[in-house]
Formats: structure tokens, C-alpha cells, sequence
């Protein structure tokens, strides 16, 4: 017990990794703090569910369709720059924000364009900075690395967006300012990370065999396809992050400041969750611990879907927090630690992909959904949903349920 309390200390006093994890951290508030934001302003602007499912997708697709190219550029540049450049760009498209919220005339067309710019930014970033972190570890310190990188990041969801819907209350430009200082900040934290790769002598050739190398590594590795796909599913059908704006408003009664306080709930729980993790790794049966993991994420949606009160909506919410990053630590172990460091970019941008898919593009389903049906009974639904795709992930990933130890290589 002492030795992993003491690995999960060793890896906060890295330098490189401090520098790592206070722009994840920057980034983090800043993307909260934009989401509380733009969900209110095109709500506000709109008052449609569908509209607001729609930044979602918009969020989405760049991921997506850039996926293949974002994943080569992270395997052939330095990480480090790749990461820097796109938060620089995202610093521009939050000044450009600031901008329409100021000055503009009211049409919605814009913030999705911008929108747009964000995501196409944050595809960049994400593969280089899933495939940096590794080489800033020794790889027996993988795990307690995600887990402090994971408790970093949900640490600024927990600030973010409560800090979101304070600064609202001083008008959306206020919000979308201190984002674009937060991605500027973050920029040069990354840009600052002493760790520098072996140089490149040779760049492979671009060609469908080297761009879709993270496809056919991950089709190939039962357990990481597993876990990857739940992760997709689970979130995709069980997701209700989109529809807070309207429980906040029409369910809850509770204003901006109660949506922040909405969507800084999953985060707390999984901050708590993160710290536990990094001082007490799971040790044995990590596959089975990720599908009981998902059906408590369903469960706990389904009662935040029924729930009228505030206090009692929060505690879900909290719980699903914590139940995610159980299954977020599991899976980023996966990826991340058994992935040759040549191939990282490409298998973590598919795994952006999947993650996009199911935050963003789950917001999408979710408020496509509640347009159709409304908003409560479409998040009962996709949280009953989500229990059974747990049941039968088991059964159509054997090798994941079966997985013990996190790490098989040593």
C-alpha cells in the first residue's frame, strides 16, 4: 500500500509532467467554461433542444472526420508543438466568441461555425497529448500518471463550469474571454515542456496503410476494442450533459448558477475518484470492474432523469462522475500502455473518435431525442439503455470481462 501511495507522489513532482498537467488543467476550465456558455447563449438564443444537440455535433465531427490525418501528425512532429499550435488556435476562436457575443446580431449560425473551429483544434490536440504523456513516465508509473492526469482535468470540469455560470451572469463575453486566456496560458506550458522526442530521420510515406494503422491496430486487440466500444455505446445512449440546460431551466427551476452546478457534479465524482485511484491503482479483476462500472453510470442517469430535486439531481450526477472515470482509467490504461509509442497518435486519435462520439455526438442523440420525445423520458431511456449494454458488453467482449491486471507487459 505504501509503495503505490508513494508512485502516485513521484509522478506529481516530474516537472514535465507538473507542466502537463497544469495546461490540461487550463484547458479543462476553459472548455467547461465555453460549454456552460454556449449551452445558455444558443438556449437562450433558441430555447430548442435540438439546437442545442447540434453543438454537439458540431463539437463532433472535426474529430471525426480529421481523425485519420490528426493521428499521422501526432506520430511524425513533436507532440509538444502539435498540442501548443492547436491551443493557440482555440485561444483565437474563443476571442472570436467574445466577439459575436458582443457585438453580434443574434443569429446562431456563427457560434456553430466557431464551434466548429474549436473542435477541429481540440482534434489536433488530443492524440499529441494522449501519445506525450506516456513518454513523460516510467511506464510502471502509467497508471498513477492517467489517474493524476484524469483528477487535473476533471478538477477544472469541477471549476469550470460552476466558474461559467458565475462569470455569465456578466454576459457570455465575459466567459468566452477567459477562455481564450486560458488556452493562451496553456499553449505555452505545453510549448515549455523540457522532454524532447528522438528526432525524425524518416517520415513515412502518407498513405492508407500508415493512416489507418490505429483502426487496424485496435480491430486487432479484443480487449481495447471492448473497452473502447463500451465507452462509445454507454456514453452515447447514457449522456445527458446537452439536456442540463433544460433541467436546470424546466425541470429544476435553477437558473445559470444551478447549471453550473449541474455540470460540475460528474466531475466532482470523478475527481474523487481520480485521487483514490492514484494512490490505490486497481490491482486485479479491471475488466469486470469497467462493465460494473458503466451499469452504475446507466443507473445513476436514469434516477437524474426521474429525480425533481436539486440536492438529489447533484448526487446522481456526482455518481456518474465517479463511475465514468472508473471506466475512463481502465480504458486510457489500455490504450495508452500497450500501444507502441510509434503508433500512439493514431490509436489515441481513433480513441478521440470514440470519445467524441460519445460526448459530443451523444449530446446530439440526446437532444434529437428530447425533440421528439422530451427531455426526461429521453434520458430514462438512454440510462436503462446503457445498464443493458453493460450486461451485454460481457458477453460479446469475453477478454475484456475476463482481463485482471491493467498492464500484461511488464
Amino acid at each position: 500500500m505504501l509503495a503505490r501511495a508513494t508512485s502516485g507522489w513521484i509522478v506529481f513532482r516530474n516537472g514535465d509532467f507538473r507542466l502537463f498537467g497544469a495546461a490540461r488543467f487550463l484547458t479543462g476550465l476553459a472548455y467547461q467554461m465555453q460549454a456552460v456558455a454556449i449551452g445558455w447563449f444558443v438556449y437562450d438564443l433558441t430555447r430548442s433542444a435540438l439546437a442545442l444537440g447540434l453543438v454537439g455535433l458540431a463539437s463532433f465531427l472535426p474529430a471525426m472526420l480529421c481523425a485519420l490525418i490528426t493521428g499521422h501528425v501526432a506520430d511524425t512532429y513533436d507532440r509538444r508543438l502539435v498540442a501548443a499550435l492547436a491551443f493557440g488556435v482555440q485561444a483565437a476562436a474563443s476571442l472570436a466568441l467574445f466577439a459575436v457575443a458582443e457585438f453580434g446580431t443574434g443569429a446562431v449560425w456563427p457560434i456553430y461555425a466557431l464551434v466548429i473551429a474549436v473542435g477541429t483544434a481540440r482534434a489536433f490536440a488530443n492524440p499529441a497529448l494522449q501519445a506525450l504523456l506516456p513518454t513523460l513516465v516510467p511506464r510502471d508509473l502509467f497508471g498513477p500518471a492517467i489517474a493524476w492526469n484524469a483528477s487535473l482535468w476533471q478538477s477544472a470540469s469541477v471549476l469550470g463550469p460552476a466558474l461559467g455560470g458565475f462569470l455569465y451572469a456578466l454576459g457570455p463575453a465575459v466567459v468566452f474571454g477567459g477562455a481564450a486566456f486560458s488556452f493562451a496560458l496553456a499553449s505555452a506550458l505545453v510549448a515549455a515542456i523540457r522532454f524532447r522526442p528522438a528526432p525524425v530521420t524518416e517520415r513515412p510515406p502518407v498513405s492508407w496503410a500508415t493512416l489507418s494503422a490505429g483502426i487496424a491496430y485496435i480491430w486487432a486487440q479484443p480487449v481495447v476494442l471492448g473497452a473502447i466500444s463500451l465507452d462509445l455505446v454507454a456514453v452515447l445512449l447514457g449522456g445527458a450533459t446537452a439536456l442540463l440546460p433544460i433541467f436546470a431551466a424546466e425541470v429544476l427551476h435553477v437558473g445559470p448558477l444551478g447549471l453550473g452546478a449541474l455540470r460540475s457534479m460528474p466531475a466532482a465524482g470523478a475527481v474523487l475518484m481520480a485521487i483514490w485511484l492514484a494512490y490505490r491503482p486497481l490491482q486485479r479483476q479491471a475488466g469486470l470492474r469497467m462493465l460494473q462500472a458503466v451499469a452504475v453510470f446507466g443507473a445513476a442517469i436514469a434516477v437524474f432523469g426521474l429525480s425533481r430535486s436539486l440536492a438529489l439531481s447533484m448526487a446522481c450526477l456526482f455518481v456518474t462522475g465517479a463511475a465514468d472515470m472508473i471506466s475512463v482509467y481502465v480504458r486510457q490504461t489500455f490504450v495508452q500502455g500497450e500501444t507502441p509509442d510509434a503508433m500512439r497518435g493514431r490509436v489515441s486519435a481513433v480513441n478521440t473518435v470514440f470519445i467524441g462520439a460519445s460526448n459530443e455526438l451523444g449530446e446530439f442523440e440526446s437532444g434529437t431525442l428530447a425533440a421528439l420525445i422530451g427531455a426526461v423520458p429521453a434520458v430514462v431511456a438512454g440510462g436503462l439503455a446503457t445498464v443493458l449494454v453493460a450486461l451485454l458488453w460481457g458477453r460479446l467482449f469475453p477478454a475484456l470481462k475476463a482481463r485482471d491486471r491493467l498492464l500484461t507487459q511488464a
